[in-house]
């Protein structure tokens, strides 16, 4: 994505809104209370918002994607920890997000999120402050701009540092091994479902270029309004039609009376299971923290998209494999 001006007024508006409403279990927090909960946060005026370095405008979109990722953060001190008592952390939540999303091209994504999580350690307050909003900008299932790949090296900067004791660390090696399961790029975690005939079948002997794992709920708000964005797309349309895409409609939980009421809501070309026993959420095989979340893997079963709710994201991946065949 391109650092620009555009896209860091997008963010501000619209990125770290992270009250939308999914169906998990976590309680749900957003930017507007965020300063309540940030560590050692207090009630007291806030300082004026950090403002990054920006790139010259001379550069081309490539050289200041780069220019950012090196530089900024240039005008924080890492070593003040008033600031954390006094910081707005909405915004502070907007400025890591504008780096994460705007300033780290895929090939330094390591070496940029653990390098500012090492700027971050001129104290254990500082670090745990950064933590925070690693977790709620790219890890928050409410979060529109939540990445793994990007929040992994955040967590194992958290296990390595000897800011933190060991009982410190346990929540961030639970989340790690939680984010390492199904990586784009790598296959997907296999799993037993069970049909409404009671037939038990295993996801990888599902046989088409595309598979769409849809993990639901019965009666879920948002997961009516992904279902009917699938159902509105011509082009997953036409590739179920083709045989070329097929979907997989899980129900993670243990409510079967719900489920069967609403097998209806699905077309009866989608392949409607649940998982007997919930034997993912026992295993940790894939990450059921909110529901909806769509994977979309390819014939290989080989990860396109991980937990995904954006169904225009979902057809520009397919339409980009679809080119390079």
């Amino acid at each position: 994505m391109k650092c620009s001006n555009k896209i860091f007024l997008f963010l501000a508006l619209a990125v770290v809104s992270l009250g939308l409403c999914g169906c998990g279990s976590r309680a749900k927090q957003t930017a507007s209370d965020a300063n309540a909960s940030a560590p050692n946060a207090q009630q007291v005026k806030p300082l004026k918002p950090f403002v990054p370095t920006l790139a010259p405008a001379s550069f081309n979109p490539e050289q200041k994607i780069l220019y950012m990722n090196q530089h900024y953060w240039d005008k924080f001190d890492f070593a003040d920890t008033t600031f954390i008592s006094r910081a707005d952390t909405s915004s502070m939540l907007t400025s890591f997000a504008m780096y994460a999303v705007g300033c780290v091209p895929d090939s330094l994504i390591d070496k940029s999120m653990k390098g500012l999580m090492q700027k971050a350690s001129k104290s254990k307050p500082m670090f745990e402050y950064f933590l925070f909003l690693a977790e709620q900008v790219l890890h928050n299932p409410n979060s529109t701009v939540r990445d793994d790949e990007k929040y992994i090296p955040v967590l194992e900067s958290a296990i390595a540092s000897p800011l933190l004791d060991e009982y410190e660390r346990k929540p961030y090696e639970y989340d790690l091994s939680i984010a390492l399961q199904n990586r784009v790029g790598r296959a997907a975690n296999d799993f037993l479902y069970t049909l409404p005939s009671g037939r038990t079948k295993r996801m990888y002997d599902i046989e088409a270029e595309y598979l769409l794992v849809f993990i639901s709920n019965p009666g879920c708000p948002m997961c009516r309004e992904v279902r009917e964005q699938l159902l509105l797309s011509p082009m997953l349309n036409e590739l179920s039609e083709r045989g070329d895409m097929k979907v997989l409609v899980l129900y993670p939980d243990e409510d079967l009376a719900a489920w069967r009421d609403h097998l209806k809501d699905y077309p009866s070309a989608w392949i409607n299971g649940y998982d007997k026993g919930k034997a993912i959420t026992q295993q940790r095989t894939y990450d059921l923290r909110a529901i909806p979340a769509m994977y979309l893997l390819d014939s290989k079963k080989r990860v396109m998209a991980k937990d995904c709710t954006d169904v225009a994201y979902i057809e520009k991946l397919i339409s980009e494999a679809e080119e390079k065949n």
